[in-house]
């Protein structure tokens, strides 16, 4: 099946603890079936100084369930994703605005 969502999109987190948070998704696990978003689902990674890294409390983004992430159309509004054929090709579409992604 196509992905609904991918790398690169802009999506709005519609349930748990970052509801209506945006973001743009930093990269997709189909198998997991999880995102990672930049700014949501943070949690705080303690590192070790190494001779290279400063170490300390780093912010990390850790994947997000695909179910709970919905694509922004050009309204900035949560929509759901559909395909179509234009010239042969499959494309995603927004269902609220009708125009592709």
């Amino acid at each position: 099946m196509a992905a609904k969502l991918r790398k690169g999109d802009k999506v709005i987190v519609l349930a748990g603890r970052d509801k209506g948070k945006e973001g743009t998704i930093a990269s997709v696990d189909p198998k997991a079936g999880k995102a990672v978003v930049d700014g949501v689902n943070m949690a705080i990674r303690h590192t070790r100084q190494s001779q290279n890294e400063q170490g300390g409390r780093l912010p990390k983004a850790l994947p997000i369930d695909l179910s709970n992430l919905a694509l922004l159309d050009s309204n900035g509004k949560a929509t759901r994703v559909g395909f179509r054929e234009e010239d042969g090709k499959k494309v995603r579409f927004a269902k609220t605005t009708g125009e592709t992604v």
